[in-house]
């Protein structure tokens, strides 16, 4: 086998990125998707209304992820929970493929890899089967296509994201940013042709000014595409819904800013710190448009964590390019020897052995991270004994409960806390840390069991509670019923 130790690094190095992504389900917002796609293929309709809980059910309800949904509930038909997790870590590898392909030449492939790497650890505790993945990836096709397009201003390069868009709309309301990078390229492209006409006193040919215009074109194309969805354009203000609500944006924590506490965000810190070390020691001008695009995406992801992945894509060809002024390594492309090609034929064997070990314990991991992180035991002991009445649940196993328990017993809530509200998320809280006057706000609801993580405030005040009784207990939950 004719591989050069370039092509054995770049093998190993995606090979890496495809590996980390396949970790076990643990998303609390996945159950609810899951079932979101079953009840789209059983009624053949996109729900309009809440039909999962009791509290808010009726409620409008923009179902913006429907066709993410519905293929989730397709692939899990197909291969459980394997299949899935297989399916979106190609997902994220091609992501980081398409910025590793947007890095310059001369940084590929070791500075690019290893910088590659580092976007794809920082952006690791965000990664998972999570409908998010597809803004992620079409993110990066975008920047991709734009990055070309400024290269070679070919009407060709452009045309598939309209196509994109339309799909991206159905898939994620991510499909925003994505009108937010066209707008990007656009000014950025503006202010370097100003800074050439009026600054340095350079004419602008008539070929530049047509790919400028094909740019706008393309850009209202995209606008025309975002309205092909059940919302319509009502999926801009469910944005900014979301961006400014301050009860998601304070409670929810993916979009709370990284604790630089915390391990797992240290590779974000390093990323950041290197994009300013390097662009502090290095002299090389990047464009306009990057530097938009890296004070953008580094802004929301100081912002909230959810957004991490997104910096990582952006900034990741910034950051290569940079390197690669600093760290001049322009290695002889040689034909491998006949050792060199055996022992690369033994690391690309063991790399299949070390992914197919892996793919084979998924569904053991998966069993385990289920029992882990939701209340599987609680809920197997509900199906067999059928306690009656309305739950309070905890707002992490809102999602579970729904894939577990629905049409039986809806929930008091889950991770859509864009329909349910502001005023509804704070009430939760209280009654969730057992802050005065939860009993009664359980009294408004209607409460008669309750399903919460046994080391929380509510759990230790309903045990010492006359109202209440604890039916179930385990190691990761309890239930209660009222007396």
């Amino acid at each position: 086998m004719k591989i050069s130790i370039r092509n054995l690094f770049i093998i190993v190095l995606f090979s890496g990125i495809f590996y980390i992504s396949m970790k076990p389900i643990a998303d609390p917002d996945f159950w609810w998707h899951l079932r979101t796609g079953q009840l789209i293929e059983q009624t053949k309709e996109i729900p309009r209304v809440d039909p999962f809980s009791f509290s808010a059910n009726g409620n409008p309800w923009i179902a913006q992820e429907w066709l993410s949904e519905l293929l989730i509930f397709q692939f899990y038909k197909l291969g459980s929970y394997q299949l899935l997790i297989l399916v979106f870590s190609l997902i994220i590898t091609a992501s980081f493929l398409f910025a590793y392909l947007r890095c310059p030449k001369e940084s590929r492939p070791y500075v690019a890899g290893y910088t590659l790497l580092l976007g794809a650890i920082t952006s690791f505790p965000v990664l998972g089967v999570r409908p998010q993945m597809m803004t992620i990836l079409f993110t990066s096709i975008f920047l991709y296509l734009l990055d070309l397009y400024r290269k070679n201003g070919k009407l060709g390069t452009l045309i598939p994201i309209p196509l994109i868009m339309f799909l991206w709309v159905n898939l994620h309301a991510g499909c925003i940013l994505g009108i937010a990078i066209e707008i990007v390229y656009l000014i950025g492209w503006v202010i370097e042709l100003s800074i050439l006409k009026f600054w340095k006193k350079e004419n602008i040919n008539t070929i530049t000014k047509r790919s400028l215009l094909i740019l706008v074109g393309v850009l209202v194309a995209s606008l025309l595409a975002v309205a092909l969805n059940p919302a319509g354009f009502r999926i801009f203000t469910y944005n900014f819904q979301i961006l400014f609500d301050p009860a998601i944006q304070g409670y929810l924590q993916e979009w709370i800013s990284p604790d630089f506490h915390e391990v797992m965000w240290l590779p974000l810190a390093l990323m950041i710190l290197a994009l300013i070390g390097s662009g502090m020691i290095g002299n090389h001008p990047i464009s306009i448009t990057k530097v938009i695009l890296t004070l953008g995406f580094g802004f929301a992801a100081l912002r909230s964590g959810r957004h991490v992945p997104l910096f990582a894509i952006a900034v990741v060809p910034v950051l290569a390019e940079q390197l690669s002024n600093l760290i001049k390594i322009r290695p002889a492309v040689q034909v491998p020897t006949r050792l060199i090609r055996w022992i690369n034929t033994i690391l690309i064997g063991a790399i299949a052995i070390v992914l197919a070990l892996n793919i084979i314990q998924l569904p053991d991991k998966q069993k385990k991270a289920e029992a882990e992180n939701f209340p599987k035991n609680a809920v197997n002991w509900i199906v067999k004994n059928k306690p009656e009445g309305n739950i309070f649940n905890s707002f992490n196993w809102g999602g579970y409960l729904i894939w577990r328990l629905y049409p039986d017993y809806p929930v008091y809530i889950d991770g859509r806390p864009d329909m349910y509200g502001s005023e509804f998320l704070s009430d939760y809280l209280e009654i969730h840390f057992a802050n005065l006057g939860w009993e009664e706000k359980l009294n408004q609801e209607n409460i008669q069991l309750v399903i919460i993580e046994s080391d929380s405030y509510l759990a230790i005040d309903l045990q010492q509670s006359m109202k209440w009784e604890k039916i179930y207990e385990d190691q990761l939950s309890m239930i209660f019923s009222k007396k």
